[in-house]
């Protein structure tokens, strides 16, 4: 009985001496070093806010979405006031109902069948719009309410704006009137609105409210009428004043409204039906559609370096259509920075917060990846390289196709903006000739724009030029595009996100004239190699220890089906089709699917 004691004894002493062991090795074992990229080193050291504000994806497409504006533009331009619409609403009630907002509002809200007829339009056709820009307005109205109280404007005229533009910042008219309140270009610098190659503070929410306050109150200093100020917001002030001679001196809206253009007959009707809607909305079954968050609880923050919304999107993580939401009057997707010029973003105030507490390693970070040239794909189909000689086949990825089928309110353009390709793409993939797509009709699209299949680079510089950027700090390199017909300087320059000035300068061009086929220098910038550390001037744990040098630096990759030489170079920057084979010894340029490449640099 002893024996078996002392047996057990050993077992158990010798089993946790094992175990012990085992533990010791698992806790001492080196596991393999992850390396991060830059951009994901810095944000490791943000010192981030606990606050959290997110936003659902398909509220935000409905904020940026012009379908709406364009189904109300065409049924105000087109409805027929005279026409009765069947549609259940007694007209006594309605009577009853208008006779309330009368007695609370400035306006002077009388019944008439036109009205009626223009209401009852409105609830047979757009119940389901009005749910979304009920939704919408739970963002904009507070700010056009603050606006209009300081300049005493009536607060209803908020409703206005959903007739101007379906309360969509980018909405822009036949004629070019743009923004909320849909102001044209003269009007806009009137009232000091800044508008340049970067900003148009039309589509600022903010400053156009405030200009357009300032209008309805020089205009009813005028008329001493709302409903006029209206009128003559739509049509001028000279339009209604020629009215007011031809019915004989009658100043009062319903008086003179035959005398008015067709257009603004049912303007001021519409903005009455509007009203109406919103203010009725629950007795017709409207419901509005609720977001994540109700209003935005944002701040501002000055800008200190050029920045681009993407830049800002990755750093802060969150998404580039919330900040575009934002900020629309930056259109270029760049905030610029000009010396003794502030410029603003407006971000959700957690967002300001991250910011705030980051700024020199933000800054540092939008300076080191402004550095790197990107062509975007959409560009790209428009760029033709300089070669000098023939240059040899090589094999590119095919592209990865998918289709779409046209919606409601989708034309050419909007779907290449979505898709990011030009329209051009899309007609050719397509054998499209014109310019108009059938609803319904499903489009081929490719994610990967192809400029030249014997084109080695899109972007004029040699490969052995590249690689010389090993041993150089700075390489210039230059971007041209070939004139074609239709083709201006201001529309190049504002293609490629530069000023006219810079076109006309880096090619001695001393007129506006073009020549179809002439080449043009649209991007002339230094590709500097930064080490990290060289270029945040915060504290980043990570780039204490200076690596020798941007080569030093290695990454496997993982060969995917369509991969070639060429396209993997094309991921990383200064790296050539020869540094690959080097690197890996390959002698030709047959990979297969899943073989591993080592990447320097």
């Amino acid at each position: 009985m002893i024996i078996r004691k002392i047996s057990l004894a050993f077992s158990v002493f010798f089993s946790i001496a094992g175990f012990a062991q085992d533990v010791v090795k698992a806790d001492t074992e080196i596991k393999p070093e992850v390396k991060i990229s830059y951009l994901d080193s810095v944000k490791k050291t943000f010192v981030k806010n606990d606050l959290a504000i997110r936003v659902d994806s398909l509220w935000m497409n409905e904020l940026t979405s012009l379908d709406i504006y364009e189904d109300l533009t065409k049924d105000i331009q087109t409805i027929n006031k005279d026409v009765t619409v069947d549609q259940e609403l007694p007209t006594e009630l309605l009577k009853q109902r208008l006779q309330v907002m009368n007695e609370k509002s400035p306006f002077e809200i009388e019944y008439n069948q036109g009205l009626e007829n223009i209401i009852k339009s409105f609830l047979k056709n757009r119940k389901k719009s009005f749910s979304r820009l009920m939704a919408l307005s739970e963002y904009y109205f507070p700010i056009f309410e603050e606006a209009f109280a300081k300049q005493n404007v009536p607060l209803e005229i908020k409703y206005l704006a959903v007739v101007e533009s379906a309360l969509n910042p980018k909405a822009v008219s036949k004629m070019g009137a743009t923004g909320l309140w849909q102001f044209m270009y003269g009007t806009g610098k009137q009232y000091d609105l800044k508008i340049d190659s970067y900003i148009d503070e039309r589509s600022d929410a903010l400053k156009a409210t405030a200009a357009a306050s300032e209008y309805m109150t020089k205009m009813f200093n005028i008329f001493g009428d709302w409903e006029l100020v209206l009128a003559s917001y739509n049509s001028g002030p000279g339009n209604v004043t020629k009215a007011i001679r031809r019915s004989g001196g009658k100043t009062k809206y319903w008086d003179i409204r035959n005398f008015l253009p067709r257009e603004t007959q049912g303007y001021v009707p519409a903005f009455l039906a509007t009203m109406y809607l919103f203010e009725f909305h629950k007795e017709h079954g409207i419901n509005p559609e609720r977001a994540v968050i109700k209003n935005f609880e944002t701040d501002t923050v000055c800008i200190k370096n050029q920045m681009t919304f993407k830049q800002i999107a990755d750093l802060l993580d969150m998404p580039q259509s919330q900040i575009e939401l934002l900020n629309p009057s930056y259109k270029l997707k760049v905030v610029p920075f000009y010396q003794n010029e502030p410029h603003f973003l407006r971000l959700p105030k957690d967002k300001i917060a991250t910011f705030v507490n980051n700024e020199d390693k933000i800054y540092a970070y939008a300076k080191y990846d402004s550095g790197i040239i990107k062509v975007p794909s959409r560009l790209a189909s428009k760029i033709t390289p300089k070669v000098k000689a023939k240059p040899k086949a090589i094999e590119l990825p095919a592209a990865d196709i998918q289709y779409y089928t046209v919606q409601k309110g989708d034309n050419l353009s909007v779907i290449a903006e979505k898709y990011d390709v030009s329209v051009s793409d899309i007609k050719e993939w397509n054998n499209l000739k014109g310019n108009t797509v059938a609803l319904g009709k499903s489009l081929k699209l490719k994610s990967n724009v192809i400029v030249s299949k014997t084109a080695p680079e899109v972007i004029k510089k040699s490969e052995e030029a590249i690689a010389s950027a090993d041993t150089s700090d700075k390489n210039e390199i230059e971007v041209e595009y070939v004139v074609k017909n239709g083709d201006n300087l201001g529309n190049i320059a504002k293609k490629f996100g530069i000023t006219l000035a810079e076109l006309k300068e880096w090619n001695n061009l001393t007129s506006n004239n073009l020549a179809s086929g002439k080449t043009l220098v649209v991007s002339k910038k230094e590709n500097t190699i930064v080490e990290p550390t060289a270029v945040a001037s915060a504290s980043v744990d990570s780039f204490k220890k200076k690596p020798a040098s941007p080569k030093s630096l290695s990454q496997d990759y993982y060969v995917k089906k369509g991969d070639s030489l060429y396209s993997i170079s094309k991921k990383y920057p200064g790296v050539t089709i020869s540094d690959i084979k080097k690197w890996n010894g390959i002698k030709d340029e047959d990979i297969k699917p899943g073989m591993k490449l080592k990447i320097n640099g």
